[in-house]
């Protein structure tokens, strides 16, 4: 079969099967080659990679990730895609497609517990939960090469101190080294999205990059301290119904760190944050 990335070819598909695309599922499929071809390159993937794919839509970049890797898992949430699949990647005997919500797969179990590349055109109204939900479940990815939305690919990689900066951006680097690969216009998909979109590569580490006592606790601190930005973060700390500090505890813990009282949460470094936690748990 002619690859998908033509649109012509796409067009032909889509009518074939009188295909709707479900805003619901935030579709946006991609018909442009070179991109696809710069997704596959930045993942690194070759003959030796099981990848996962996540919404892989009619196949588009299927057809590309069963070229390069070894085998591929395409996790795809519409029930009306899977014949469409059948068709497009009837020539790859190396693709097991999955009717089913990423977010409740077992990807572990799936993947038989084997080192894998997480290679995905996100729907953009569950970005975060996805990839959250990757980090948070250490599966045993080396790395999750995304299409996102520009502006949450920028937040992914920002430095304190930054207007990007925030929750997402701890979290991620937490685990993971973010790099953006490409910035991909609008008219690169079907249908067009209202925003520009950026490919990001997140190298994950085997461990992080900072120790902390308590995990859980410190993803409470960033979270409170980003919950009201304007706020200086012994306020915003203060003023959590997550966390369990006085006043004392956050002034004593700031000194201890050198930093002033009137210090907000989004000029702390994952490093500080991780040393904050420490002193308060």
């Amino acid at each position: 079969m002619e690859k998908l990335s033509n649109p012509q070819v796409t067009i032909d598909i889509i009518k074939k099967y009188n295909f709707a695309f479900q805003k619901r599922f935030g579709q946006n499929f991609l018909i442009d080659g070179h991109v696809v071809e710069k997704i596959i390159s930045s993942a690194d993937i070759t003959r030796d990679d099981t990848v996962l794919e996540i919404g892989p839509g009619i196949g588009t970049m299927t057809q590309y990730l069963a070229e390069a890797a070894g085998q591929v898992y395409a996790v795809e949430i519409d029930k009306n895609l899977p014949i469409i699949l059948e068709e497009t990647l009837a020539d790859y005997n190396n693709v097991t497609v999955i009717n089913d919500d990423i977010l409740k797969v077992d990807i572990e179990k799936l993947t038989e517990g084997k080192p894998i590349k997480v290679v995905a055109n996100l729907p953009y109204y569950i970005t975060t939960p996805i990839i959250m939900g990757l980090f948070e479940k250490h599966i045993p990815a080396t790395s999750i090469t995304v299409m996102v939305q520009k502006e949450v690919a920028q937040r992914m990689q920002a430095a304190p101190g930054s207007k990007d900066y925030g929750a997402l951006s701890l979290a991620v680097q937490y685990y993971a080294a973010p790099y953006i690969v490409a910035n991909v216009p609008p008219n690169c998909f079907m249908p067009r999205p209202n925003v520009g979109s950026a490919v990001i590569r997140l190298t994950c580490y085997d461990k992080p990059p900072v120790e902390v006592e308590n995990e859980t606790l410190m993803f409470k601190l960033i979270r409170a301290a980003f919950n009201q930005r304007r706020k200086t973060l012994q306020n915003a700390l203060n003023n959590s119904s997550e966390l369990n500090v006085t006043k004392e505890q956050v002034v004593n813990a700031l000194r201890a760190l050198e930093l002033s009282e009137t210090v907000r949460g989004e000029t702390l470094s994952l490093e500080q944050f991780a040393h904050l936690s420490d002193l308060l748990g």
